[in-house]
């Protein structure tokens, strides 16, 4: 018999309004929890689409094992070519038609930014966005996106203090993407420099995603007389900087952002003598990096791309990211409980305390509150050796004083 059937008209409408209530904050109605996702599979960005196949691939581990709290985890996932109208498209296609439970692990700032305010307005959870800007921490103005890996501004900062500390009289050349967070990346600079940025920052070169190379843009930053590079680059071109600054006999003080801080995706293309002495900032264990090879998190982590994520590369620090993003939400989840809604896994995510992953460095923790929605606020710096980020100094946070370490 259908219910619906067997109820007067008034009580049948007050009914379905507090169905459609209850199913708009997202309550799972079954076992099987949705998921959804956008990344990258085609356009100039593909080369991180790895996180969405590495979230599918956590998920299905999960799965096998029975799910989280009784519940499954269907994850849904579309192309969105990392252009920002695509994602705002699919992103309404997963909230509208598919009635995912939450946004998860979406990568980048453009796209990210396009789906915060409408996912906002629905209460969607955006959830671990895989994008450095600040933008996604503001729960005052935005409560229900929550970014994931360190911001940007955070990293800036934290060269900056760096810099002071260790070459206070130093001529600075910048290379960024002409981005959001490329944007944030020279103010912050420029914020923990202080009154002395504009002397001290001598050639801020921009760059399009689209460039075919940035070879005018390092021949810019030497002639200018810099003797600090801050490659604040993506991948491709963080390597096309390095391998062209050899090239050119410049050697400066080189600080490379985290995203790009991989032996064998940018390192190792660009050149292992022209990489010698970078530094970087770090958070997660670096699984190219030798002196992870038989740490038990590491072992587990080749094992699970070995059997659900066969045909990715265990190297690519992105898988990394999105293996541990997958956990961070398992630990949102076992906090749920039974209430996986929309609203209690929002709640969850903004207060996690002191959660340790496996892949984090030691002493670095997922920490949050209702005002505070950076997971991650502490980094570690680096220098490469020629084979080995060797890690040095304090793990250090937004408040730690002295940021230049002891090597």
């Amino acid at each position: 018999m259908n219910i619906w059937r067997t109820i007067s008209s008034p009580h049948m409408a007050l009914l379905a309004a507090v169905s459609a209530s209850y199913l708009a904050l997202g309550a799972s109605t079954s076992a099987e929890l949705l998921v959804g996702n956008t990344s990258p599979y085609s356009g100039p960005a593909s080369g991180y689409a790895t996180v969405g196949k590495g979230l599918a691939a956590y998920f299905d581990m999960i799965n096998a094992k029975g799910g989280v709290g009784g519940h499954t985890i269907k994850f849904v996932s579309y192309d969105d070519s990392y252009s920002p109208p695509k994602t705002v498209e699919q992103v309404r296609r997963l909230v509208e038609s598919d009635e995912v439970a939450v946004i998860l692990g979406l990568l980048g700032t453009p796209t990210n930014a396009a789906v915060q305010k409408y996912l906002n307005e629905r209460k969607v959870p955006q959830l671990f966005s895989v994008a450095a800007s600040g933008r996604f921490a503001n729960p005052g103005k935005y409560p229900w996106t929550m970014g994931w890996i360190p911001t940007i501004v955070l990293e800036a900062k934290i060269f900056g203090r760096y810099i002071l500390e260790t070459k206070p009289n130093a001529k600075i050349g910048m290379l960024y993407q002409n981005d959001d967070i490329g944007r944030d990346a020279l103010e912050a600079l420029k914020s923990a420099l202080g009154p002395r940025a504009s002397e001290m920052i001598v050639s801020a070169q921009k760059y399009e995603v689209t460039d075919p190379t940035i070879d005018s843009q390092i021949v810019t930053m030497k002639a200018a007389g810099a003797d600090v590079f801050y490659n604040s680059a993506t991948v491709k071109f963080a390597a096309q900087a390095i391998k062209t600054a050899h090239a050119t006999g410049w050697k400066p003080l080189h600080l490379l952002t985290s995203i790009s801080a991989n032996i064998n995706t940018v390192l190792k293309p660009a050149g292992i003598d022209a990489s010698k002495d970078i530094v970087s900032a770090f958070y997660v264990k670096e699984p190219s990096d030798p002196q992870w090879a038989n740490d038990p998190a590491m072992v587990e982590y080749r094992d699970w791309m070995k059997k659900y994520y066969a045909s990715g590369d265990p190297e690519n620090l992105f898988n990394v990211i999105s293996y541990s993003v997958g956990q961070s939400f398992r630990a949102v989840l076992e906090a749920c409980g039974d209430d996986v809604s929309r609203t209690n896994i929002m709640a969850k995510a903004a207060a996690l305390n002191n959660v340790e992953l496996p892949m984090l460095l030691p002493g670095i923790k997922l920490k949050t509150s209702k005002t505070d929605y950076f997971p991650i606020q502490q980094l570690q710096l680096g220098k490469f050796d020629g084979e080995r980020w060797a890690l040095f100094g304090q793990v250090i946070t937004d408040e730690t004083e002295d940021v230049s370490g002891k090597e």
